[in-house]
């Protein structure tokens, strides 16, 4: 980033973490663009959910992570459309990489991670049934607790995820009884487990009190037995906050 020529950097999610909202992006880059920028766009929550395709790039990186699509931990990639402008390394050598990053290639890791890749491009036809998983748990909310509110549900959104809260429901409380019920869930995206606060992407969203947030993410070995339980563990939150209402 030339910051002495005032080129604007930008920097933007394709898919957001926590709600699942897809962005703009062509829409965004035409801007960018058009002002002489340079567009990074982290594509870690989009990448084998949404299709990708820098043979006609709208970025000028492009980050992505292993893990995030069933890869090893520990690897990741910026894809960068052309070599003109690379960013400068935090630590100097590398040779093997054009200099960009120093230190031994993680051979195995890379090689899982081009396996990982492969499989979710093969896996891309499966979001629409992801989707209607995610439906059905959206359906179960509304149904059980018809004054939740579900985020981002307005606006395209990835196919394994949604992000909602319940009034008078603690994430942290919600999270125990999930567990119990053989549910596993988040309090917000994973990045950001352990905090204690409400999520900075809702209260960006003009949502202030968002401490009973709660995210699912609907994977392809997902089943109805899963959705069930996810039922089953909603039903019991639902029941408890009736009765502290009655003893209030």
């Amino acid at each position: 980033h030339d910051k002495t020529a005032g080129l604007p950097l930008v920097a933007i999610h394709a898919a957001n973490n926590e709600t699942g909202v897809v962005q703009p992006v062509g829409r965004i880059a035409d801007i960018v663009k058009a002002a002489g920028g340079v567009l990074v766009v982290d594509a870690v929550q989009a990448a084998g959910r949404i299709p990708l395709d820098m043979s006609d790039p709208y970025a000028d990186y492009l980050i992505l992570s292993s893990h995030k699509i069933g890869g090893p931990k520990g690897v990741g990639a910026i894809v960068a459309a052309s070599d003109l402008m690379m960013p400068r390394p935090l630590v100097n050598g590398g040779g093997q990489e054009k200099g960009h990053r120093a230190g031994t290639e993680n051979v195995a890791g890379i090689a899982g991670f081009g396996a990982a890749a492969r499989a979710a491009l093969a896996g891309l036809g499966n979001m629409d049934a992801i989707a209607r998983r995610r439906d059905e748990v959206e359906a179960i909310v509304t149904e059980l607790a018809p004054d939740a509110e579900i985020f981002g549900n307005g606006a395209q959104r990835l196919a394994n995820t949604t992000f909602f809260a319940i009034p008078g429901v603690k994430a942290e409380t919600a999270q125990i009884a999930f567990d119990l019920a053989g549910v596993a869930l988040s309090a917000g995206s994973a990045c950001s487990s352990g905090k204690v606060g409400p999520s900075h992407v809702l209260k960006a969203m003009g949502h202030g009190d968002s401490l009973g947030a709660l995210r699912v993410s609907i994977g392809r070995a997902t089943g109805a037995e899963d959705i069930e339980a996810f039922r089953a563990g909603l039903a019991g939150i639902v029941v408890r906050r009736a009765g502290k209402e009655e003893a209030a």
